[in-house]
């Protein structure tokens, strides 16, 4: 009998059981109108589930219109959007992965080209063609960059709303059918805006310390947890360290993690970078697996599971990963773009898959018997 490698080992978490710690990240596709799904997001989802991951995460879904990075985010701000919703979730189970979906608010960087069109604030051309910039909102009334809109600073009272827009489409989230929920509290937009001192000068109960500072973090989270189901695992995407002098540290992350871990949350999503700058299109040489020493250390220092994502593209470093304890799961992006039958291809390279008995039967059929004709691609 095969041993079964750390990668392909299934993890439970609260009532639900992924089958391996493979995770396709939320990927924004920019491809929706007024927030609702379309065929695109269909064969998008088709696709990746098809590849043998454990879980797919839904693209960064905005809580209200004014949340979204471009126009053609995905929302969940009103019921409308559920039905499509409910499509992208049932076929991502038809093909054997569990259905999350991470739902934000952009803040201060909503308002933006889509990355192909410029990827800079929207202005007059845009909105000549038809995308007309909107007012963004923020902790503080200071841009995200020299050139982009600068934000009204939010009320208390629009706080409030916002923790009650999250938890919305959070009970839209469970109403549609999926089985995780990641909160998207990293990467420069809403909630790690009010996380980090470099965007945050606030000084009411929003603001101030670090305490101060979690404050709408922790109310989002308690106020999603308290509309999704306790048999449903809850995760929540930081950056776990600005890359900036003054800025959020590692030891913040931890902090709140636990702090997030008395509220429920089950799982921290360890990404970093994105409240002075890019992260996805950030033109920066990076190594393989540059953020996992953070999740490494959220498992190490903190009661919850943690997710490595970033350049993780070699099967042998992600199932080391899982293996020497420094992650529970792994988290690949762009590399299941190039790649969406890399979970597959991964087992076979751990001689896990020898066959191709994970494969689609329509596939995997053919492949074995290609193999066994005497040629094999590895």
């Amino acid at each position: 009998m095969l041993e079964t490698p750390a990668l392909f080992q299934p993890l439970a978490l609260r009532g639900v059981t992924l089958k391996n710690r493979i995770v396709v990240s939320p990927m924004c596709q920019y491809s929706a109108l007024d927030g609702q799904i379309n065929d695109w997001h269909r064969g998008h989802h088709t696709t990746l589930a098809r590849g043998g991951v454990g879980l797919v995460i839904v693209e960064a879904t905005a809580v209200e219109e004014r949340g979204r990075i471009t126009h053609g985010d995905t929302g969940l701000w009103n019921d409308d959007q559920v039905a499509g919703m409910a499509e992208i979730a049932a076929i991502i189970a038809r093909h054997g992965a569990t259905p999350g979906i991470q739902i934000g608010h952009a803040g201060r960087k909503a308002s933006a080209q889509r990355p192909w069109e410029g990827n800079v604030a929207l202005g007059q051309s845009d909105a000549d063609r038809g995308d007309a910039p909107w007012q963004t909102v923020a902790p503080t009334a200071e841009p995200f960059m020299e050139g982009w809109h600068c934000p009204d600073e939010l009320s208390d009272t629009e706080i409030v709303a916002l923790v009650d827009a999250f938890a919305a489409a959070a009970a839209r989230a469970h109403k549609a059918g999926f089985r995780m929920l990641e909160i998207h509290g990293a990467h420069g937009y809403l909630i790690h805006s009010f996380l980090s001192p470099i965007s945050n000068r606030r000084n009411d109960r929003w603001g101030g310390d670090r305490e101060g500072r979690m404050a709408f973090a922790l109310a989002v989270t308690e106020a999603v947890r308290g509309q999704w189901p306790d048999d449903l695992p809850l995760f929540f995407r930081v950056s776990s360290v600005d890359h900036v002098e003054g800025g959020w540290q590692i030891e913040d992350t931890i902090a709140l993690a636990v702090v997030l871990h008395g509220l429920g949350v089950d799982a921290i999503d360890c990404s970093s970078g994105g409240v002075a700058g890019m992260v996805t299109a950030a033109r920066v040489k990076r190594d393989q697996g540059f953020q996992v020493a953070y999740a490494e250390a959220v498992k190490r220092e903190t009661p919850l599971a943690s997710m490595a994502v970033g350049l993780i593209l070699d099967p042998g470093h992600a199932n080391a990963i899982v293996a020497e304890g420094r992650a529970d799961l792994v988290a690949l992006g762009r590399e299941l773009l190039r790649n969406p039958f890399w979970p597959l291809q991964a087992a076979e390279a751990l001689d896990f898959d020898p066959d191709y008995g994970q494969w689609p039967d329509p596939y995997g059929w053919w492949l074995d018997r290609r193999t066994k004709s005497g040629f094999n691609p590895l």
